[in-house]
């Protein structure tokens, strides 16, 4: 299996097809199945880098370091474009997806020539709502059985399945560290930023093309409002209509509290054809911008 070695972390990534590069990024802490559908339509025009995350997937657990986890994502996203020969490169991602590729721009503009993000995440209530998800529960389990609690949670339990030797790395942790490290991402994670863990000056820094969709309603998660402040700040969106119709939103998305609606892995798949079709029509649109530079799909 293909593995890069980015600042001590191993990321597992996979590539696809030949082109301008082209990384997908999905939301939560998925994995990169449930962007395969799109990977899939973009390879044959690109060069398709699917990849996981630190604690994501079959990559390494790190739980450490200086920088928030987002923002650990976008450092890491972007020595993995470096190492593998991929930048710059078109970032295109829904949810979590959405906010580590602006994120990768801000820390990296050398590495971005575009961006392309549906759901994005943010608004009033967006950090408060994911943050027991992301942290929480696993503060609960170390506080209250230690490291050996938290290997037994189904989202940890996975990720030694896919990587054995994340094992051997978390229970190695002391609890304590773990923990503080944990409650700084939390807190970090929950603060009441326009686009998840990305400040109003970080926004206005992004100059590279960018493609907004525009939130649903209901979702507190994904906030019109994150879109829309995102397209504001940053000097060269475009927003877009959301690949849902109202209509269709009021079956698969969120119920107020009754139902949290469709999985974000499922909801990918089944706009994959949308999505893969305006993200090559937005490369075609900034390659046609250079000179001598050939439209991908022809």
């Amino acid at each position: 299996m293909p593995y890069a070695n980015v600042n001590g972390t191993n990321l597992y990534y996979e590539e696809y097809g030949t082109g301008p590069a082209v990384m997908l990024t999905p939301g939560g802490r998925n994995d990169t199945n449930g962007l395969r559908p799109i990977a899939a339509l973009l390879s044959p025009h690109c060069r398709v880098i699917l990849h996981d995350r630190r604690n994501c997937g079959k990559s390494d657990i790190v739980i450490g370091g200086e920088l928030s986890e987002q923002h650990a994502w976008g450092e890491e996203m972007a020595g993995l474009l470096k190492q593998i020969g991929a930048a710059p490169a078109y970032l295109a991602g829904g949810s979590a997806g959405s906010r580590t590729s602006i994120t990768v721009a801000v820390r990296h503009p050398e590495v971005v020539k575009g961006i392309y993000v549906w759901e994005v995440s943010g608004g009033p209530t967006s950090g408060d709502l994911m943050s027991p998800g992301y942290y929480g529960q696993y503060i609960d389990a170390a506080e209250q059985g230690g490291m050996a609690a938290v290997a037994e949670t189904d989202y940890f339990a996975q990720r030694i399945k896919d990587n054995p030797s994340n094992r051997d790395r978390l229970m190695s942790m002391d609890a304590k560290e773990f923990l503080s490290v944990m409650r700084r991402w939390q807190a970090e994670f929950a603060r009441p930023n326009p686009v998840g863990d990305l400040t109003e000056e970080e926004l206005k820094s992004v100059t590279c093309p960018t493609v907004l969709l525009e939130g649903n309603t209901p979702d507190d998660v994904h906030h019109v409002s994150a879109a829309e402040n995102a397209h504001r700040l940053m000097p060269n969106t475009e927003l877009l209509p959301s690949a849902w119709t109202h209509d269709e939103w009021d079956v698969i998305g969120q119920h107020d509290h009754t139902f949290a609606g469709i999985a974000a892995t499922n909801r990918y798949s089944m706009k994959a054809p949308f999505y893969a079709a305006q993200i090559l029509e937005f490369i075609n649109k900034v390659e046609a911008s250079e000179p001598a530079t050939a439209q991908v799909g022809d």
